[in-house]
């Protein structure tokens, strides 16, 4: 079998390293968890399930901070330094994991948190607000229990290249499932919520410090390289 590759830049082609993803100190800070839901309603329960999650990260030592759409303009409707897209923005550079909460409207992610999402760009200059934070994924449904709307996150999270963890929760008749407090109810829902949670702290733990590496790529290091030799070529035409 011929084993050449004649395409490569054998330079920039580097065997994965497990020295490398053992680099480094971690940091001392506890995990910054950013977290999104996708309904405006005065009784939101992704918002709910939202707040039920961000208690539950607190107890597993994480830091939090919860984003409010309400006044977020839709994606192109206003330029970027907008305060509530600046405030987004933010909070998204901030964090080192985030958790993405939705209702399902009409089999799909809501507009609202679509727009969330939309409004993060791949790239802020050199800064990447989402490449290799992690993502935990969820949703609440006004019926029977489906998995439309976290499906589809798993798609703008893989799009936004986050490293999203396995498990999820998907919340069937979720008004069934909060009491007038808007606490949620001691469920088998409740227990996955928990256990999400308590996954998405673990792979930022054990993610963050090697973030950087485990995201780099060889067509970006050949990029680089092919625009720093057209510079040089340049340069030597002067």
């Amino acid at each position: 079998m011929d084993e050449s590759l004649p395409n490569i830049a054998p330079a920039l082609l580097e065997v994965p390293s497990s020295g490398r993803l053992r680099a480094g100190e971690a940091p001392s800070h506890p995990p910054r968890i950013l977290l999104l839901y996708g309904s405006l309603r005065e009784r939101s329960y992704s918002r709910l399930l939202t707040l039920e999650a961000e208690r539950l990260l607190r107890r597993l030592g994480a830091e939090t901070r919860v984003y409010d759409p309400q006044g977020l303009p839709l994606p192109d409707g206003a330029s970027a330094d907008h305060p509530k897209v600046q405030e987004l923005r933010d909070l998204a550079l901030w964090s080192e994991g985030q958790v993405w909460t939705s209702p399902e409207r009409h089999g799909a992610v809501s507009a609202v948190l679509k727009a969330q999402i939309d409004w993060i760009p791949l790239a802020l200059g050199a800064i990447r607000p989402t490449q290799g934070r992690t993502l935990a994924v969820m949703q609440v449904c006004g019926g029977s229990q489906s998995f439309n709307a976290v499906n589809q996150l798993r798609i703008l999270g893989r799009w936004m290249r986050m490293i999203t963890i396995p498990n999820q929760s998907s919340v069937a008749k979720a008004y069934d499932e909060f009491d007038a407090a808007g606490r949620m109810k001691p469920s088998a829902y409740y227990d996955r919520v928990v256990d999400v949670m308590e996954e998405l702290v673990k792979f930022t733990l054990l993610t963050r410090p090697v973030a950087g590496y485990l995201t780099e790529r060889y067509s970006e290091r050949k990029t680089a390289a092919d625009a720093m030799e057209a510079e040089l070529q340049r340069g030597q035409m002067r």
